[in-house]
C-alpha cells in the first residue's frame, strides 16, 4: 500500500466558507479532449459604439438617456430583479411545500469607464480606482436604508458568463434577505468566531501566506490566492490583510492597493490563454443590518469558466449537479501558473 499524494490521488477538500466539499482528481487533468470548444468572442471594440445602451449620452430601451459621464456611471437597472415597491403579504407559516415571500429591494448597474472598448486589466490604476470609491459610496448608501440588510457588488465578463453588454459594467443587487450563500458564510464565520475568538479569513490568509503555494500575487494590503478549496479551475479570491469587515471602510492606501492588485491578477487571467478572459466576481462583506459582525472579512471571489484554453470551459453536470463540486486540475498547479505570468497585458508589445 503506497503513501496518500495530495497532488496525484483523488481526494476531497473542504470549504469552511460554506459548510461544503469539493471532490479533486488531479490525474484527470490527463484526460483527452474532443467535446465541445467555444468560439472565441471577438474583443475589437470601438471607444464608442453609438448602439451600445451604456455608452455616455446613448438611450436605453426604456427611453432614458445615460449621462454624458467622464468616469464611473450608476443608474437603476432598466430590467431590476429588485423592485422597491410595498406589496401587502399576510404569512401563515404553515405550507410545507409552497413557501414564498416577497422580497424588496434596489438593483443598479455600475458602468466602470465610459470607454467601450476596455475591460478591468486594460484600465489604468485610476479609473480602478474611481469603480473601487463608486463601490465604496453604493455600499454606503444601499446599506442605510433600512430595509436593505445585503448589498452585493458584482461583475459577470464575457458572453460565455451571460454578459449581455461587452461595455465595462458590473451590477449592484441590494435586498432585505441575506442571499443563501451569504447567509451559509455568515453562519460558518460566525460558529468560527464563536469557537475561536478569531476571524476566520484573517487565520485562513495567515497560514497562506506562509505556506505560498496557493498565493498568486500580493502586495502590503492584499493577497490574491487560489484557495485550497476552490471548485473553478482558475478560481481565486482576494483577501484583506487587515482586519476589515467591509470596503466602506478601507483607507486611501488599501483602495490603491486594492486597484493593484484586481488589476494585476486580472492581468494574468488575460495572459493565462491569451484571451479576455471570462469571469464572474464578486464581493463578500458585512450584512448591513446595522448589527457589528466582527466575523467577516472583507474578500472577492472570481469564478472563471476556462479549463484548459480560451475555447475550453468547465461544465457543471453529472457528477457536480448530482454529488457535489468536482475539479481536474489542483488549485496548487493553477495558482502556479497564474504566478508565474507576466503583469504586462498580452495586448501590448
Amino acid at each position: 500500500m503506497r503513501d496518500f499524494d495530495i497532488n496525484e490521488d483523488p481526494h476531497r477538500r473542504y470549504n469552511p466558507l460554506i459548510n461544503e466539499w469539493v471532490l479533486v482528481s488531479p490525474h484527470r487533468a490527463k484526460r483527452p479532449w474532443q467535446g465541445q470548444k467555444e468560439a472565441i468572442a471577438n474583443d475589437e471594440r470601438p471607444e464608442y459604439d453609438p448602439e451600445c445602451y451604456l455608452c455616455p449620452g446613448n438611450v436605453r430601451a426604456n427611453g432614458v438617456s445615460n449621462d454624458d459621464y467622464k468616469s464611473a456611471f450608476v443608474f437603476e437597472n432598466d430590467f431590476a430583479a429588485l423592485k422597491q415597491e410595498e406589496l401587502h403579504f399576510e404569512d401563515n407559516g404553515s405550507d410545507t411545500f409552497f413557501k414564498a415571500k416577497p422580497e424588496k429591494g434596489i438593483s443598479k448597474v455600475v458602468c466602470f469607464s465610459p470607454k467601450h472598448n476596455l475591460t478591468l486589466p486594460e484600465m489604468d490604476l485610476a479609473t480602478i480606482e474611481d469603480v473601487i470609491k463608486t463601490w465604496q459610496r453604493e455600499y454606503t448608501e444601499l446599506g442605510a436604508i433600512d430595509y436593505i440588510n445585503h448589498v452585493q457588488i458584482f461583475e459577470n465578463k464575457g458572453s460565455v458568463m451571460g454578459c449581455s453588454n461587452p461595455h465595462p459594467h458590473g451590477q449592484i443587487w441590494a435586498q432585505s434577505s441575506l442571499p443563501t450563500q451569504v447567509e451559509k458564510t455568515q453562519n460558518n464565520l460566525l460558529d468560527y468566531y464563536k469557537k475561536h475568538g478569531s476571524n476566520l479569513l484573517v487565520d485562513y490568509l495567515q497560514k497562506e501566506l506562509l505556506l505560498g503555494e496557493r498565493i498568486v500575487v500580493e502586495n502590503e494590503h492584499f493577497a490574491a490566492l487560489v484557495p485550497f478549496w476552490a471548485v473553478w479551475p482558475f478560481e481565486t479570491m482576494i483577501i484583506s490583510k487587515r482586519h476589515v469587515t467591509k470596503i466602506s471602510d478601507f483607507t486611501a492606501d488599501e483602495v490603491a492597493a486594492y486597484a493593484m492588485i484586481l488589476k494585476s491578477l486580472t492581468v494574468r487571467y488575460d495572459n493565462l490563454f491569451e484571451t479576455s478572459f471570462p469571469y464572474s466576481s464578486g464581493i463578500h462583506q458585512a450584512p448591513t443590518d446595522g448589527k457589528d459582525h466582527p466575523e467577516w472579512q472583507f474578500h472577492m471571489h472570481f469564478y472563471p469558466p476556462l479549463l484548459r484554453s480560451a475555447s475550453v470551459k468547465k461544465f457543471m453536470v453529472g457528477y457536480e449537479m448530482m454529488g457535489e463540486s468536482q475539479r481536474d486540475i489542483t488549485a496548487e498547479k493553477s495558482a502556479q501558473m497564474l504566478r508565474d505570468l507576466s503583469e504586462v497585458h498580452y495586448k501590448i508589445k
